[in-house]
């Protein structure tokens, strides 16, 4: 079915190239002819240019006066040329005078100096030529004639004025089309210059070199791209049962998720062929051209199948095809031929259609049918496990130190791609080596992730007393709302040293755990608290508002939508969905899909949303204006603070005793999480009794518990209850105030 389809094809791609090259001689021909004008007419102009004519009076006056001193006549033209004695003066209509001289025509320019030039003079011959001797005899003129020469034949003129250029401008026109084909210049373009010739890369496994090994996080779509493997390695055994291999599988994702990776790796696994195209490839601005470089790609891969075809972001030319003006006849033909293509080759021998794409709702319906792209693999954002995974795949060849805890650096990064994560191993690469390290350690991978989400440091950003002031009570405010309410994240840092993406400080939130995308309302309610902590805190504390809280305004208003159009989440609309999501993959806005009335009314449930977690937010700032005065003054004198140290500065202890530089509140945290049950079971009733005796301490002075040893034993428990129940290290200083003298006093 598939070689029929190619004999069909042979006419078109014939009268393709005919066309091609009447195109070019065309336009050899026409180069020809405006090269031969052009010629002459230079050769026309700088003979004019030089030449003047005079009348056959002024000659025979010149005559007269005895200011000729030869004549040349012409053997091809009616004309003799005439050259004066020096000292003639001949003066032009423009009523510039030039003076016979030994070296030329002398005339005075119009800058008022002198200058020399080349004329010729020459007259019509309207008398015979014996008059005109006799009159030169009589004149005492010299006479002579020009050499002769023989008349060129009319077809040598013709062959060295038209042919040969022509012959010249056809063979550079060669030359430059089989380089650029060679080259893949014009687009890829074959044939004339490559029109229509795909310009695919074919890797093999050994150049690609990218195999499952490679690609972490995205277990559930190398699982479904298994069989497709095993299919390429073992055709006989799906055949002998009479299945068939899905023609293709589309692969949707956000950016960064690594679809071409997972498209290399599949071909290094089946250790086939890969060819591999973008979807912007087939798009020209000549009708036609990108059907066909669809036809020889598939024409190109059948030759070496098994193989695996990759077209990247094929929305480029499988759009969803309609009937409004202004459509593009080029892709949409495009699009004809893929289908037809996928339609026509046999699945038995093992040509595998790959694809990816980050918006698939805008594709035809007609390619996503089964028969053409039968599967669809999500490559989604990783969680907390293909986190940890992507990490160790992309610090495999980073020489990283022993406190590198890359579990931690991965709770930090949730909703992060394979990219992100890549950049980030290799800008604390860079750090380490700016730091004069030969090792990455845990610092440089925090400080990593904190340059991609707020930009390096401003060291020679100057803020006044006042504007540091403002920011601090903006960031702990933030940071407070967090802190005091259920359902948020644990606060990890605070600072108020500018930043380059814009942001004078930021309050950092660390996850606790790794999260799904499912939230509850009062997770999103507690998410626009925090968003309001700053602004709040700006109210309450310094009586003024300022602009650094635009982005939490448009983050805070960006949930409450969501909540009241696609989340069902308001009590005026209810389960009413008011608006859909239009990019799902691209976080991209969403559309309306109620009328103006309604949307208004929206607005205004968005407002009351807003309205009731800023009044949250301001009371938590009265409430604790006291501790946030005091967690501000120790941030204006160490610029940045982690989340503990705000925790022991709240709850009274030293924060110098705090060691680690990214503590955050999670370990004071006891609000109530999803992820965990309402009730903690208590501590002492997981407490197993031993059998083996234990030996009182010396200093033990409790008469008591010597002669009732099972009330000692069944009271202990009770009493390292609090202590087994929230073993944190701040409790532990709190309570005793025994925190080791050697722990350093500046964590900095």
């Amino acid at each position: 079915m598939s070689q029929n389809g190619n004999n069909k094809n042979k006419p078109g791609k014939n009268s393709s190239n005919l066309r091609g090259i009447i195109s070019l001689v065309c336009w050899a021909l026409l180069l020809t002819i405006i090269i031969s004008w052009a010629s002459n007419t230079m050769t026309s102009a700088g003979h004019q240019g030089s030449s003047v004519e005079l009348g056959y009076s002024d000659f025979v006056e010149m005559l007269d006066e005895g200011q000729v001193e030869s004549v040349t006549f012409s053997n091809t033209e009616n004309i003799f040329y005439i050259v004066p004695k020096d000292g003639y003066v001949y003066t032009n209509e423009d009523g510039v005078a030039y003076t016979r001289t030994k070296d030329g025509y002398t005339y005075t320019g119009k800058d008022g100096k002198s200058h020399t030039t080349d004329l010729t003079l020459f007259t019509v011959q309207l008398e015979s030529d014996d008059a005109v001797i006799a009159q030169l005899k009589e004149a005492g003129v010299k006479s002579y004639d020009e050499p002769y020469q023989a008349p060129v034949s009319p077809l040598l003129s013709i062959l060295v004025s038209y042919v040969l250029p022509f012959v010249l401008i056809m063979l550079t026109f060669s030359l430059v089309m089989r380089w650029m084909a060679k080259k893949g210049g014009m687009g890829g373009m074959g044939g004339i210059g490559g029109v229509g010739k795909a310009n695919a890369k074919v890797y093999m496994e050994k150049s690609t070199g990218v195999t499952f090994r490679d690609v972490a996080g995205q277990d559930e779509a190398k699982e479904s791209l298994t069989e497709i493997i095993d299919f390429l390695h073992n055709p006989q055994k799906y055949t002998e049962i009479g299945a068939k291999l899905p023609k293709g599988a589309l692969l949707v994702g956000p950016p960064g998720t690594g679809k071409t990776l997972l498209a290399k790796a599949v071909a290094g696994e089946a250790n086939v062929p890969f060819f591999s195209i973008s979807g912007s490839d087939f798009v020209e601005m000549f009708v036609g051209v990108g059907a066909s470089r669809v036809r020889d790609l598939f024409k190109e891969a059948s030759k070496v199948a098994p193989c695996i075809v990759f077209i990247d972001e094929i929305d480029t030319i499988g759009k969803s095809r309609d009937n409004r003006l202004g459509g593009n006849d080029e892709r949409e033909q495009t699009l004809n031929q893929l289908l037809a293509e996928m339609d026509g080759f046999d699945p038995t021998k093992g040509i595998i259609l790959l694809a990816a794409t980050n918006r698939p709702e805008v594709l035809d319906q007609a390619l996503l049918r089964p028969g053409r792209f039968d599967r669809r693999i999500t490559i989604d954002r990783p969680n907390l496990a293909g986190r940890i995974a992507t990490l160790e795949v992309h610090t495999r060849n980073i020489r990283l130190a022993e406190d590198v805890n890359l579990k931690k650096v991965a709770l930090a990064t949730a909703g992060c791609v394979g990219a992100d994560l890549a950049n980030l191993v290799n800008e604390a690469a860079l750090r380490a080596v700016r730091k004069g390290r030969k090792l990455v350690t845990q610092e440089d991978l925090l400080a990593a992730f904190e340059l991609v989400i707020a930009g390096t440091e401003k060291k020679g950003s100057v803020l006044t007393e006042f504007e540091k002031k403002l920011v601090a009570y903006h960031e702990v405010g933030h940071a407070m709302v967090a802190y005091k309410q259920k359902n948020t994240e644990p606060v990890q840092k605070i600072t108020i040293v500018p930043h380059t993406q814009g942001s004078l400080g930021y309050t950092l939130l660390m996850p606790e755990e790794d999260k799904t995308e499912l939230r509850t309302k009062d997770e999103l309610m507690a998410k626009i608290t925090v968003s309001m902590g700053g602004r709040a805190a700006e109210e309450v504390v310094m009586n003024t508002m300022t602009n650094g809280a635009s982005q939490d305004i448009q983050d805070a208003t960006n949930v409450a939508r969501n909540m009241v159009a696609m989340f069902g989440m308001s009590d005026e609309f209810g389960m009413m969905a008011l608006a859909s999501r239009r990019n799902q993959y691209l976080d991209g806005g969403y559309g309306m899909d109620c009328a103006q009335d309604t949307a208004a009314r929206m607005d205004q449930a968005v407002k009351e949303l807003l309205d009731k977690c800023y009044k949250a937010a301001v009371e938590v700032i009265r409430e604790n204006r006291d501790d946030m005065d005091k967690v501000v003054a120790y941030l204006l004198e160490k610029e940045t603070i982690t989340g503990a140290e705000m925790v022991a500065i709240i709850e009274g202890r030293d924060p110098s005793t705090v060691e680690d530089a990214y503590a955050s509140t999670r370990t004071q945290d006891d609000g109530f999480r999803p992820s965990t049950p309402d009730v903690i079971e208590p501590a002492a009733k997981k407490v197993h009794m031993i059998s083996q005796k234990i030996e009182a301490p010396a200093q033990q002075e409790d008469a008591t518990a010597a002669e009732d040893p099972a009330s000692t034993a069944s009271d202990t428990p009770a009493k390292d209850a609090p202590g087994a129940q929230d073993g944190s290290p701040e409790n532990t200083a709190q309570d005793g105030d025994s925190a080791p003298e050697s722990q350093p006093k500046d964590p900095q």
